[in-house]
């Protein structure tokens, strides 16, 4: 599922979205392990993390499935007066030159339906590594869908935008919907109501760590919630590190 609607109030919505968490995540591992030249990062929506990367000398590459959000992300670079290469693809099979590190952040691959569809993305990510590169990435657990998001139903008002998000989730596969209505203001003070549905889907921390290690991928860490501890019962999202040899 790509943004299209949600493209164009995507940074409002998310402008309390704690982006530089997952860069000192990234960067604390780097320091362990060794610095990336070359990153990949995949879903990269409008570049809040692929763009920063660029920023601190990074040679980044930004992959995404929607066109809008690319858009975006394209005129953020150049107000930034940095460089990223952007690529509309799907992380589940696409090409681009061997990269250092593959980052896929803010629950970008929690989008993959079906088992058949992680593992395939598993799989990618590991022939588009160079040796010794390294997988980062996070994914909702499934505590995340069955308490976090349930059957709630969440709004926000403001005077240029306002929201009705509706969730509905299926508890057996670990999904949810969501049914996302805005309404957004115009030049002429009116509304326009724009509708687009999303749904993501958690998968069980074994299958995971078991479609890793069947892709090829070694020294696999899962800690959780932006810490180094390991996950508990009730912790929202898993933080993976997974590396080729």
């Amino acid at each position: 599922m790509s943004y299209v609607h949600l493209a164009a109030v995507y940074d409002a919505l998310m402008a309390e979205t704690p982006y530089p968490k997952w860069l000192e995540w990234a960067d604390a591992f780097w320091q362990k392990t060794k610095r990336p030249r070359t990153i990949l990062d995949l879903g990269c929506g409008t570049g809040n993390i692929a763009i920063p990367l660029a920023r601190q000398g990074y040679s980044v590459f930004g992959l995404d499935l929607s066109d809008e959000m690319l858009a975006i992300a394209y005129e953020k670079m150049q107000q930034e007066r940095v460089q990223v290469t952007w690529t509309r693809q799907d992380m589940r099979e696409f090409s681009v030159q061997p990269v250092d590190c593959v980052l896929s952040f803010c629950d970008s691959s929690s989008y993959l339906l079906e088992e058949d569809d992680v593992k395939q993305m598993y799989r990618c990510v590991y022939e588009h590594l160079e040796p010794d590169g390294w997988f980062l990435f996070d994914v909702h657990s499934p505590s995340k869908i069955l308490n976090g998001y349930a059957d709630n139903t969440f709004t926000w008002v403001e005077d240029d935008l306002s929201y009705i998000w509706q969730c509905v989730h299926d508890p057996l596969l670990f999904e949810v919907e969501h049914q996302l209505t805005f309404f957004l203001k115009e030049q002429n003070g009116l509304y326009r109501r724009l509708e687009e549905v999303h749904v993501q889907r958690a998968y069980h921390l074994t299958s995971h760590l078991n479609w890793l290690r069947e892709a090829g991928f070694t020294d696999i860490t899962v800690t959780a919630d932006f810490t180094d501890l390991p996950p508990q019962a009730n912790s929202e999202r898993l933080f993976f590190t997974a590396h080729k040899e």
